[in-house]
């Protein structure tokens, strides 16, 4: 399809006569590049959690639409991303996670870097003309984090994380998730494009259908917000981070607010994360978009602290991790066919129903930011 927002406005009508998106929104390379040069490129994105990585050297490498990126602590502390290739002639410096020490040796050449981004040693470099190891540091991508949750973007320009966030904390004030921990993870290859995946998290209309033997039909609410998030709650007076009728291994947060004690809020901030907020845990759904028809999905778990200590804190915990992969796995199977029926010559978006309203709200956040 052509990058003409005329193509788009059946979808931007009010939600009573408007239709779903063109099918090119997921299939076509175009969109993906714009969707790469105005989105991912320019906004905010959640890496992980801070205690992740908590001690000096210790790094993980991130694959990410702007390239392959790598976090790491360095010996002052403090947490820095750079773009994870060495300044001589691009070699990948680091891969998967692990501890470096103090220094970043380039598996090519030898170059070395500080870990915090200096170059250290560059050997037989001492002839090239004009040669200045000040500037042949690392380069830095922006960083900044939100009670625990670390995110980076690829320009300085731009609003603040907090302001990108907009009333987000105070929304989950209560829950205290500065104390949260993370204590579980799984990546999935998923071969549909990034945005079904996040639009599927913020509608309740399938879940009796494609989780009846999981987590079952489901009502929610959808509230106002401000900043660059949207979200539901679905409504339950307890946590539905497992799949039991009986009561849930952990007590709710001490201190909930009335509105979060009504249920889970499924949000999500843009562009590309989830975070499910339920009254004892929080997990995420955060997407690293690799191509229009592929996505890496990584489903993350934390719970309070204090819950860690617990003897029998791993009993407990299964029943969640459990829970967050097989609905996961379900979501998957239903979304990748998705993308092969969008591929369809004779694909026609579709009406939407009042319970699309928040995918709805999803695609026209993006179209809003293609320059169309």
């Amino acid at each position: 399809m052509s990058l003409d927002r005329t193509e788009f406005e059946p979808a931007l009508q009010p939600l009573n006569r408007a239709r779903s998106m063109p099918a090119g929104f997921y299939t076509d390379p175009a969109i993906f590049k714009a969707e790469r040069d105005n989105l991912f490129l320019k906004h905010w994105f959640f890496l992980t959690r801070a205690e992740e990585l908590p001690n000096p050297g210790d790094y993980r490498a991130f694959d990410t639409p702007g390239g392959p990126i790598v976090l790491i602590r360095g010996n002052d502390g403090h947490l820095r991303a750079f773009a994870n290739y060495c300044r001589h002639r691009g070699s990948i410096l680091l891969e998967g996670t692990g501890n470096v020490g103090g220094r970043i040796t380039c598996p090519y050449h030898a170059w070395s870097y500080l870990n915090d981004g200096r170059l250290y040693g560059c050997p037989d470099m001492k002839d090239a003309e004009g040669f200045d190891k000040v500037e042949n540091g690392l380069v830095a991508l922006d960083l900044d984090q939100w009670e625990g949750f670390v995110f980076a973007r690829f320009t300085k320009d731009g609003p603040t994380l907090l302001d990108h966030l907009g009333d987000f904390p105070d929304r989950m004030a209560s829950h205290k998730l500065g104390d949260m921990r993370c204590t579980w993870k799984i990546t999935l290859d998923v071969a549909c494009n990034w945005k079904l995946i996040l639009e599927n998290a913020v509608e309740t209309y399938h879940t009796g259908i494609v989780h009846k033997n999981t987590v079952g039909a489901q009502q929610s609410r959808t509230l106002a917000t401000k900043g660059n998030w949207i979200t539901i709650q679905v409504i339950s007076g307890r946590s539905i981070a497992t799949l039991t009728d009986e009561i849930p291994p952990f007590d709710p947060i001490s201190g909930l607010d009335d509105d979060a004690r009504m249920g889970t809020y499924f949000t999500v901030i843009f562009p590309t994360v989830q975070f499910a907020v339920a009254q004892d845990c929080l997990w995420w759904l955060n997407t690293i978009p690799i191509a229009e028809n592929r996505t890496r999905l990584e489903v993350g778990g934390c719970f309070p602290e204090s819950r860690l200590t617990l003897p029998d804190f791993a009993t407990r915990a299964e029943p969640y991790y459990d829970r967050w992969e097989r609905v996961a796995k379900e979501d998957v199977g239903i979304l990748e066919k998705q993308q092969r029926a969008l591929g369809s010559a004779l694909y026609k978006p579709g009406p939407l129903s009042w319970r699309d309203d928040m995918v709805q709200a999803m695609g026209v956040w993006v179209v809003d930011r293609l320059r169309l």
